[in-house]
């Protein structure tokens, strides 16, 4: 077919940015279904069941006046294909639907636009229907299905024909503007029945290049430089290829091994299967290739697992193949617009190549200021074409791409492999995949098990167990405790090899650690001090003869400690420490000084440390003989016993330094051990809010939050209008009561109820005498100054001694009506508690 490269003109028409382009887009969806519009009445086909009918949309259960039309030319085509061709089997063009009606394949297409990211390109598409749906094989094997559902009633029940998932498929990758096409053909046994025993699993290709890229030797500026073997690059490339073809045959050799001895397919080249076509032109593909819609994969127009073509369509016409197929879909041209090849039903109708070219030649009119009216363009005669599709909107919500698979799970066995992939959230501990490798081909003998994990709280992402050794390994992303990243170990145990990897976060500047039960081994980055190395070596594990004295598995001794250092440019390099081991044993230290880059040999020291005092000897003197120097410049003065001793002290303290730190380092790790124990045995997940599930469990959450805090409300009210409440509170609250209790809790209850009421007369009453006092003062200050008092001033008295008066008077009638309800209230609370549910059992009513 000619190739018909996307242009920015095109690709503007696809996402729809501007006013223009939206009208094209209208125009192109017009000429997808022109006869759509024709939605009269028409004679019915009646249901298979009365259930159908009343669930299904009209468009399911009546052909419109297109659609009979349509149905009619398709019987027509069918008839003089069968007389020409009688050696050929019937075409697939109208099989009925899940009501029992007749519908045309073309029109089961629905262009479906995405709406999720996921679904932008065919690989999304292509991924996720094999992955939603489950496989419903043909029956018989050799025979066109009868039935074609919609792509909506597949989503619903996520079971589907070879068919119908090539249906769904082709209808998305028409909504993301490829060139898509059902193909109607022949394939071998293992892709029609989903069989992918033979198959290397596509995780294994991405573990190799993975290692691959680990094993890469990185560039290190302080290794030594060697001097470069001279080599062709050309015979390397030759060697190269090779042992990848010797590989490749090797592996095509044990391939073909295990295909003869399976038995031979007596079905070969006559089992129907249907995949989808995807030509060059559109979304910058550059050639055209098939897509597996049961596993997603794509596949050259020549692979031999597609052994021949019958028929091809899209939602625009249907094309019958008119190519010898012998020779499997080798040498197949895919030029649909070719009669001689090709054998459309429609003749003339608009096919997607029209389409574009249609299009562009609208926008350069546009552009060229050179549009002509309808009247002066020229009248084509118009011929049928595609009604639009009888299926309706095609929705795939982000809960069906979050769990992707038929009961959020699915399992695929490949050539000794078995596959496991799971739904986010469907375990308890966050495993979403597992890849088990097997010995042998019936997969019984386990050899590594892979394991990746999600949302985990203790960031594990990946956990790989080789059965044959029992080692495991560990991967975590960056933010857990000790910031650990990588951790592999035999057993989960202190006495077993344990190798650590830390990220850059640490204080330390620790990166890696190795310790096994004899040594220990730690590699650092970037510290002030230069050091970059550690070596430690342990003795024998302490005997002990008594039985009962416990014995730590990892109290060991320590032995010797090796630590090298970078260059440090500030020094010189006769002062500056590449080298120090630690004797401890032999009570030694021995320092190596970095080498002057004139020089080869670097300044070494020895020392001895002095034997320290004990019960019945004196601490030993430091002499010059406990020192030993090899000093490469001999025009420097050897240095003096004073010096040497306070650096042997400072060498000294060092020792205790580092003596601490190893010991910080295996406490680390018996923490790391514990640590990792205690998350495996209470695994919590991280629900992200952005997820269906995490959005779901947060809603609930929220309500459960709600729920309490209504409840916390509604007990407060309860606490604050209970007159028991305080009281028990002083009993620590009993859930039941003693009759002791009940009458003391009685008692007491009237008692405080009593007092409160004297002191509340009791404040009345003093409010009252304040306020006589008041006005008694201010009664003998008038008497005082009234001569010499003015009018305002009299006045403002005769107020002051209204409102006293008036506030007296109110105090003394508060108190009297206080004493006559007193009694009143004492009786109505004494009433009360005796009806309470609390202490009515054990009080007379």
């Amino acid at each position: 077919m000619e190739t018909v490269l996307e242009s920015e003109s095109e690709e503007q028409v696809r996402h729809g940015e501007t006013q223009e382009e939206e009208e094209d887009d209208r125009e192109l969806t017009e000429l997808d279904g022109t006869l759509s519009n024709f939605h009269v009445s028409a004679p019915q086909e009646h249901l298979l069941n009365l259930e159908a009918d009343e669930l299904c949309p009209e468009s399911y259960r009546i052909n419109s006046p297109g659609e009979i039309r349509l149905l009619a030319i398709a019987d027509n085509f069918q008839c003089q294909y069968s007389h020409l061709y009688p050696e050929r089997k019937p075409l697939l063009l109208c099989p009925v639907n899940e009501c029992g009606v007749k519908k045309f394949v073309s029109t089961t297409l629905r262009p479906t636009p995405a709406v999720c990211p996921e679904l932008f390109t065919w690989e999304g598409c292509a991924s996720f229907v094999a992955n939603f749906l489950s496989l419903d094989p043909l029956e018989p094997p050799v025979d066109l299905p009868q039935k074609l559902s919609s792509s909506t009633s597949v989503l619903q029940s996520q079971r589907a024909t070879c068919f119908e998932y090539a249906t769904l498929l082709c209808s998305l990758l028409l909504g993301a503007h490829y060139d898509a096409y059902c193909v109607s053909g022949y394939a071998i046994k293992e892709m029609c029945l989903l069989d992918q025993s033979l198959q290397e699993c596509p995780l294994l290709d991405t573990e190799v290049k993975s290692v691959i890229s680990e094993q890469e030797p990185q560039e290190n500026k302080y290794t030594e430089k060697y001097v470069r073997e001279l080599k062709s690059h050309f015979l390397m490339q030759q060697e190269k290829k090779k042992q990848d073809a010797e590989a490749a045959l090797h592996q095509n050799q044990e391939l073909q091994a295990e295909s003869e001895q399976r038995p031979a397919d007596p079905l070969r080249g006559l089992r129907v299967h249907c995949w989808v076509l995807v030509l060059s032109g559109s979304r910058s593909i550059q050639e055209n290739f098939f897509i597996d819609p049961l596993t997603g994969s794509s596949h050259t127009t020549d692979d031999d697992n597609f052994l021949g073509v019958e028929s091809v369509w899209n939602n625009l016409n249907y094309y019958v193949n008119m190519q010898d197929c012998r020779n499997s879909c080798a040498g197949m041209l895919f030029d649909l617009e070719d009669l001689k090849m090709w054998e459309p039903v429609l003749y003339g109708a608009t096919s997607k190549k029209q389409l574009i070219l249609s299009i562009l030649k609208k926008k350069e009119n546009k552009m060229m200021n050179k549009i002509h009216s309808a009247e002066e363009e020229e009248e084509r005669p118009r011929v049928f074409e595609m009604p639009r599709s009888w299926v309706s909107q095609i929705t795939i919500s982000k809960k069906d791409l979050e769990t992707s698979w038929p009961q959020r799970q699915k399992v695929t066995r490949y050539r000794k492999a078995k596959l496991e992939k799971f739904a986010a959230y469907l375990r308890s501990d966050g495993l979403v995949t597992r890849l088990t490798r097997y010995k042998d081909l019936d997969c019984t003998e386990g050899v590594t098990v892979k394991e990746w994990y999600q949302d985990r709280n203790d960031h594990l992402e990946l956990r790989e167990i080789n059965k044959l050794d029992s080692v495991t390994t560990e991967r975590f992303k960056r933010g857990r405790r000790f910031h650990l990243l990588f951790h592999r170990y035999a057993f989960p145990s202190t006495d077993s090899e344990q190798e650590m990897e830390f990220s850059s976060a640490r204080v330390d500047d620790l990166v890696r650690r190795v310790k096994s039960p004899g040594e220990m081994m730690e590699i650092f980055e970037g510290r002030d001090d230069f050091l970059h190395y550690r070596h430690v070596v342990f003795g024998p594990r302490v005997q002990f003869s008594e039985p009962h004295v416990s014995i730590d598995p990892d109290d060991r001794p320590l032995q010797k400690v090796v630590e090298r250092f970078h260059r440090n440019r500030s020094k010189s390099a006769n002062k500056d420490v590449a080298e120090r081991v630690f004797l401890l044993a032999q009570r030694r230290i021995e320092v190596t000084y970095h080498v002057e880059d004139n020089r080869f040999i670097p300044s070494k020291r020895s020392f001895i440390k002095p034997r320290d005092s004990t019960g019945s000897k004196k601490a030993e003197d430091f002499t010059p003989d406990m020192v030993s120097s090899f000093q490469v410049e001999l025009s420097e003065e050897p240095l003096k016993t004073l010096t040497l001793y306070e650096m042997l002290l400072d060498l000294m303290m060092d020792e205790e330094k580092v003596v601490l730190e190893i010991k910080k380092s295996k406490k680390e790790v018996r923490d790391i051990l514990a640590c990792r124990e205690q998350e495996e045995g209470d695994i919590q997940l991280h629900l992200s809010p952005w997820t269906t599930a995490g959005a779901a469990k947060a809603h609930r959450q929220r309500q459960e939050m709600e729920r309490l805090a209504a409840e916390e409300q509604r007990w407060l009210r309860d606490k604050e209008t209970d007159v028991l409440a305080p009281l028990l509170i002083r009993m620590d609250d009993p859930e039941t009561l003693s009759a002791e209790d009940a009458k003391q809790l009685h008692e007491d209850c009237l008692a405080e109820f009593k007092q409160r009421l004297v002191e509340n007369a009791n404040l009345i009453q003093e409010r009252s005498e304040k306020e006589t006092q008041e006005l008694q003062r201010k009664q003998q200050w008038y008497q005082q100054n009234q001569l010499t008092m003015t009018e305002q001033q009299k006045e403002e008295y005769q107020n002051y001694c209204s409102e006293k008066t008036l506030r007296i008077h109110v105090a003394k009638k508060r108190l009297s009506m206080h004493k006559e309800e007193a009694p009143q209230k004492h009786r109505d609370l004494d009433q009360k508690l005796r009806r309470d549910p609390r202490l009515s059992l054990h009080l007379p009513s």
